[in-house]
């Protein structure tokens, strides 16, 4: 069996991978399999709270509008930069993906953004899921450089 640190390393190349794809011009969207990501349930913690959500047609509807407003802001791609991973036991871990993100707004001039997302994952039946993750404060710095109203 493949050590957990490389499935997990596996496991965010792809998730990576599919949200350029998204992010594309002509878009290739994976919903299910951005879905098939996550547990059945999950939390979803920023500065405004937590959330918990579940994996069903609301999460499926709500990655499809998160695409198409990445796409709306100019966002045109999103590369893991960096990625620390803690194991926590033998079948969780906590991942620090540190994302590269890259936009043109609509001057026409390129943007760079740099952030954190912490992941908490489960391994389930031999499969990664995340169960939470933590994010900053993402509608601040999309203001604060202008990609969305303030």
């Amino acid at each position: 069996m493949e050590p957990f640190n490389r499935q997990l390393e596996r496991f965010f190349a792809e998730y990576e991978a599919r949200f350029n794809r998204a992010l594309a011009e002509n878009p290739e969207e994976d919903i299910e399999a951005t879905a098939a990501a996550f547990a059945e349930y999950f939390i979803a913690a920023n500065q405004n709270g937590v959330n918990c959500g579940q994996n069903n047609e609301q999460l499926r509807t709500m990655l499809a509008q998160g695409n198409a407003f990445y796409r709306s802001i100019g966002t045109k791609s999103m590369k893991i930069a960096g990625l620390e991973i803690t194991s926590l036991d033998d079948f969780h871990a906590m991942a620090k993906v540190h994302w590269d993100s890259r936009y043109v707004k609509k001057d026409g001039q390129s943007l760079q953004i740099e952030f954190d997302v912490i992941y908490l994952i489960q391994m389930r039946g031999g499969v990664p899921k995340i169960f939470g993750y933590i994010t900053g404060d993402e509608s601040g710095v999309l203001k604060e450089h202008g990609l969305i109203p303030g």
